[in-house]
């Protein structure tokens, strides 16, 4: 198997539908099926279940098959780049996946980072949607700047990097769309969208599964991009909670903004695993403690 045809089809685990997995990759859809046909021809299965109109699933051999790749590109690519930056005389990597959208607010943190200690790179990149902790357990990324709480025994939470409030988002179109602001009880009498494998107490901190008076916020769709869920709340199918800084990052003509101001602030701290913590993890979490939480 190439490398190429390694990242489609460790690409379509992820999204689940050829048309994104090609969107992504930035090739045509026929060359995402004829890689995934022609791998599926060598191994003597199907490594795609395709039976769904709408997303596909994987097969026990395609669940089998990603989970011994993943690790195994995962070190390739690793390879490959620290021999490009032993090259440069750079002699470690501290990588930094975001789930917030805000990575222009948090560049003070970034040039402190980089000042004080310019024997190491510093590679920031938005977190994967879809399993950011199981992406961090993977060593995919180093650090995880996430909503909080984190409850995994294995996972080390550091400290806090902000603190933001919370906002409803919903089509201009909406009924709901010229109010001030809108309540947590209101919440509930629109549906909602989810992200599959997320943690239920991590969900629940980001959209309760329940109001305060015991109402239930449906889920009614499951997206696996910010795109496919920003597009379900323009075209009016759900409406949907995010923290205030997106609303710098998303303005759009079609989407309303409101302030949800019984929902409490949400903290981003930074998270790593705990057996692999180093002199750059702690070096950075000592540059977000001495910086103090950002004002956005």
């Amino acid at each position: 198997m190439e490398v190429r045809d390694i990242e489609i089809f460790l690409t379509l685990t992820e999204e689940l539908h050829f048309g994104r997995t090609a969107a992504r990759l930035r090739v045509s859809q026929a060359r995402v099926s004829q890689a995934i046909k022609q791998q599926e021809r060598r191994l003597g299965g199907e490594l795609f279940d395709r039976s769904s109109r709408r997303d596909i699933r994987l097969t026990p051999l395609g669940q089998l098959l990603r989970d011994d790749l993943k690790p195994v590109y995962a070190n390739l690519l690793a390879s490959l780049e620290r021999a490009r930056l032993a090259a440069q005389g750079v002699t470690a990597t501290l990588r930094i996946g975001m789930m917030p959208f805000n990575l222009p607010d948090l560049h003070p943190h970034w040039r402190v980072f980089r000042t004080r200690h310019p024997q190491w790179q510093l590679q920031v990149r938005q977190a994967p949607y879809v399993d950011p902790f199981g992406r961090l357990r993977a060593g995919e990324m180093d650090v995880l700047v996430a909503w909080l709480p984190v409850e995994e025994p294995d996972l080390t939470v550091g400290p806090i990097l902000f603190r933001d409030p919370r906002v409803l988002a919903v089509s201009s179109d909406h009924e709901l769309a010229e109010r001030s602001s809108v309540s947590l009880e209101a919440v509930a009498d629109f549906p909602h969208a989810t992200a599959p494998q997320m943690l239920d107490y991590w969900e629940d901190a980001y959209l309760p599964f329940q109001t305060p008076q015991g109402r239930s916020i449906e889920r009614v769709d499951t997206v696996t991009t910010p795109d496919a869920l920003i597009n379900l709340v323009g075209t009016g199918e759900i409406v949907h909670t995010f923290p205030a800084h997106v609303t710098k990052y998303w303005a759009m003509s079609h989407i309303r903004w409101l302030p949800l101001p019984d929902m409490p602030a949400l903290p981003y701290a930074l998270v790593w695993r705990s057996e692999t913590e180093n002199d750059l993890i702690r070096a950075f979490a000592e540059v977000v403690r001495s910086l103090g939480m950002s004002r956005l």
